[in-house]
């Protein structure tokens, strides 16, 4: 995974001027905390977020379906199996 470096923020930093974490969202579209020098959160705009649990939930759905019909295919042995 890339990072932009002008995303990054250290979280004394963050903790001490969160003005500037917002500012670093709205001009690079998300920010970075590193804690201990690593990045550990990542904060972005809540549009964003949004779009972010909207594709959770289509990711959810399709795995869902692949179960679903995982199981519909095999069910004869399943029931064997499960003898």
């Amino acid at each position: 995974m890339n990072i932009n470096t002008n995303a990054l923020v250290a979280m004394t930093e963050a903790n001490q001027n969160f003005s500037k974490v917002v500012r670093v969202v709205d001009e690079e579209g998300v920010a970075v905390i590193l804690k201990n020098n690593k990045p550990r959160y990542v904060v972005v705009d809540f549009a964003e977020y949004d779009a972010i649990q909207e594709m959770m939930e289509l990711r959810r759905k399709m795995v869902d379906a692949a179960a679903d019909a995982l199981l519909e295919e095999n069910m004869e042995a399943f029931l064997e199996l499960a003898k």
